[in-house]
């Protein structure tokens, strides 16, 4: 237990070190791959915050983990993530990999079976809808669950205001 609260001078210098050379690494390649790369546009890159933040965990507190070998896996990351941003561009491929948005409300309907698919709950809608400073379900237009997770309130007070199709033309109803 004492190993808990106790450290060599040189283990934090080291630590110290890659942490430097780990941080370097993540923003010359984040420069290079572009800012998608922190993105939530979808699962996948989710996933890839995900792996890098625990590649540099790993690299800057692991004895077992070089600095090199950390550079190389988070190296490895952002060519994945590049690679399957490509890839995405195939429709087909696309849908292999991200999921579909879903429509939770239709105006004022709520769409009970699509909360129950998505795993959201009521409590969780109304919030979303406090969120977006809804007031009356009759602004509502739509509420979207996107791919990312995130949950989108579309709403007006102009009771003659529709959503364009382009808009809601990948969403699952």
């Amino acid at each position: 237990m004492k190993e808990w609260f106790t450290a060599s001078a040189t283990s934090l210098y080291a630590i110290i070190l890659t942490a430097i050379g780990i941080y370097i690494c993540t923003i010359v390649y984040t420069r290079l791959a572009g800012k998608r790369s922190f993105s939530k546009m979808s699962s996948f890159d989710f996933a890839m915050t995900v792996a890098i933040g625990s590649i540099l965990a790993t690299t800057i507190l692991s004895k077992s983990t070089s600095l090199l070998q950390g550079a190389i896996g988070l190296a490895s990351v952002y060519v994945l993530q590049l690679f399957v941003a490509l890839l995405r561009r195939n429709k087909q491929f696309q849908r292999l990999v991200d999921n579909k948005p879903v429509l939770l409300m239709d105006g004022q309907e709520i769409l009970h079976e699509n909360l129950k698919k998505s795993h959201v709950t009521l409590d969780d809608l109304k919030s979303k809808l406090r969120e977006a400073n809804v007031l009356e379900l009759s602004q509502v237009r739509a509420v979207i669950f996107e791919a990312t997770g995130d949950i989108a309130v579309l709403h007006t007070k102009d009771e003659n205001q529709r959503i364009e199709d382009f808009i809601l033309e990948d969403v699952k109803r």
